[in-house]
């Protein structure tokens, strides 16, 4: 009888948590967007290598590199972005939980909003020529979104958050170091975030 109360119970605080919480992030979603990071890092330190030596300098950058850069990075975003989706799809089915409704709408909100921010700040910097503010700016709003939204999903986001503003802080005071700080952020951690987050929620049920 205990048995049957405590495997109820358990269903109801499940039920509870899949209204409250949008649950089918699929730790694979944060391996890909982290393969896609570094992938993109290094194309971009690619092209970066062929106008500068040394590019711990910003003061003189080639609107030839500014473009390709900036071409870099939004297909590294939207690639990131796709293979999310369809991770985060997959596992949606296989749990037979819905994709969309109040809460992932909630979570959206909560992340975007200060990721658009960071993105407006970022776009003026660029036009400014301030590239040395771009890294650190990414990591820091990225960081503040993941945590915005961390009430609305699995909670561990939370810590990917924390680890992305600890980095931009970081980046902040060693500039000359962006690349290295966004690859880290963006590609490692995602990489290390997803397989956690794969080893605790899905590798059990790969299995059934």
């Amino acid at each position: 009888m205990e048995d049957k109360n405590l495997q109820a119970l358990k269903e109801i605080q499940s039920i509870m948590a899949k209204s409250s919480r949008f649950i089918s992030l699929s730790g694979l979603s944060g391996i890909a967007a982290g393969i896609c990071a570094m992938m993109g890092a290094f194309v971009a330190n690619q092209s970066i290598t062929k106008y500068f030596s040394d590019y711990s300098s910003y003061d003189h950058t080639p609107k030839e590199l500014r473009n390709e850069l900036i071409i870099i990075g939004l297909l590294v975003f939207i690639a990131a972005l796709i293979t999310a989706f369809l991770f985060t799809l997959r596992k949606s089915k296989k749990d037979n939980t819905p994709i969309w409704g109040q809460t992932s709408l909630r979570l959206l909100w909560n992340t975007l909003l200060p990721m658009g921010i960071g993105a407006a700040l970022i776009l003026k910097l660029i036009l400014e020529n301030n590239y040395a503010l771009v890294a650190p700016a990414c990591l820091l709003f990225y960081g503040l979104g993941l945590i915005n939204g961390s009430k609305y999903t699995l909670s561990e986001i939370k810590y990917l958050g924390y680890c992305q503003l600890g980095l931009g802080l970081l980046n902040l005071w060693l500039p000359q170091y962006g690349l290295y700080f966004w690859t880290l952020g963006f590609g490692v951690l995602h990489i290390i975030y997803g397989v956690v987050m794969w080893s605790k929620y899905e590798r059990g049920n790969n299995n059934e």
